[in-house]
């Protein structure tokens, strides 16, 4: 065999060849196809586009079960002298500038939906109408699909106003009150606390209080659990859901829906997903894709590293579907650990005369390496590159 033809090894193992073989994969779904095709498009509507084409959010069946989208904001720090940065709400950083950044996740699949750039002081509730607004045209939201959506949301977004506003549009909502002192007042109209199993200093209660500031009938749940200097917190839940589909969503026994106690701690539980869906998702994409970590100065450049943090969220999330069949355990890794362990995996990547990528060889000693090489195998199988463990 002649020089020209004979592939050329590399002389180490790479540590990212588990993320080559990936990116062949992503290469294959023609994944920049919408970028190719419309540079001059806005920014927003290329992300749009690969979500539609490629995100389970966006097919999925709502005649199935209820899409839970999950609505949040959070803080980005930046330099004083960056467009629309200013003192505003940064966990643990007093007296920090910066802006903030609103976030929708479909968190049944774990799909980002949409990610917007706000000014520092902008709160939930000012955000909350805008992020809808784009969630409905990446997901094609249209009035037979609204009542069949569910939106969740914290204090920020749980004034009567915001909650009316999504009311009006046709959907549902599961979330907490904006006032706490309206909170407490309709604590105290509970007639029976009842103790929670999963949480036993948490006490849960239906008030008695008729919702009259609502556009359509509403559940609302008090919530208290005994702060470490001794009174109650109290905070309370407004919900649009039946018990039926809070019992379905809470995924608790469909007969407990004759059981008051457990429809009452159902809605609480639902609400309590919310940890798992877009506040986890938030922390791991900190952690793992470092969204804090790239700023600039201009509020449209800024806008767009938010657009491309989104998208690589997103491909961290459909890489983990591809691969768990074949490693069951990584089903429940979150972003920081695919990234460090699935997207880092060693091996040697081998090319041909015509510096393409040739077989990929995983690197044997590599604890994932055997559950990985079949599945990679299985995503490259129409790009006719073979992945083995450390031969050829």
């Amino acid at each position: 065999m002649s020089k020209t033809t004979t592939p050329s090894l590399s002389d180490r193992f790479s540590p990212r060849a588990t993320w080559a073989a990936l990116g062949i994969r992503l290469q294959g779904l023609h994944l920049f196809g919408p970028v190719r095709e419309h540079v001059p498009m806005n920014q927003k509507t290329i992300i749009d586009e690969i979500s539609q084409r490629h995100s389970r959010g966006a097919r999925h069946d709502d005649h199935r079960s209820l899409p839970v989208l999950d609505v949040d904001r959070t803080g980005m720090p930046c330099g004083p002298k960056a467009a629309f940065a200013t003192k505003g709400s940064f966990a643990h950083q007093r007296n920090r500038r910066g802006r903030q950044m609103g976030r929708v996740l479909a968190t049944s699949y774990g799909d980002m939906v949409v990610d917007r750039l706000f000014g520092g002081t902008t709160h939930l509730s000012k955000a909350l109408r805008p992020l809808v607004q784009a969630a409905e045209h990446t997901l094609a939201l249209d009035e037979e699909k609204r009542p069949r959506t569910l939106w969740r949301f914290d204090a920020g977004g749980g004034s009567v106003a915001e909650i009316n506003w999504l009311l009006d549009q046709g959907y549902q909502g599961h979330g907490k009150d904006y006032a706490s002192t309206r909170a407490h007042k309709l604590a105290e109209s509970v007639t029976q606390w009842v103790d929670d199993p999963r949480l036993p200093e948490r006490q849960v209660g239906w008030v008695t209080v008729p919702p009259t500031g609502y556009r359509c009938p509403v559940q609302r749940v008090a919530v208290r659990c005994r702060n470490k200097n001794g009174p109650w917190g109290v905070g309370v839940l407004i919900s649009t859901l039946t018990p039926e589909e809070v019992i379905a969503l809470s995924r608790q026994p469909v007969d407990s829906k004759t059981d008051p106690s457990a429809v009452l701690r159902a809605y609480v539980y639902v609400y309590d997903q919310r940890g798992g869906g877009v506040e986890t998702a938030i922390k791991g994409d900190k952690q793992g894709v470092g969204v804090t970590k790239r700023n600039k100065k201009r509020f449209e450049a800024q806008q767009m590293v938010t657009q491309l943090h989104a998208l690589a969220h997103n491909t961290i999330v459909w890489a983990r579907q591809w691969l768990s069949p074949y490693v069951p355990r990584i089903r429940q890794w979150g972003i920081m650990r695919m990234v460090r362990d699935v997207f880092h995996g060693s091996g040697q990547i081998v090319f041909d005369h015509r510096q393409s990528i040739a077989p990929i060889m995983l690197n044997p000693a590599d604890p994932l390496a055997k559950g990985l090489a079949p599945g990679l195998f299985a995503l490259l199988g129409a790009e006719h590159i073979a992945v083995t463990l450390g031969e050829i």
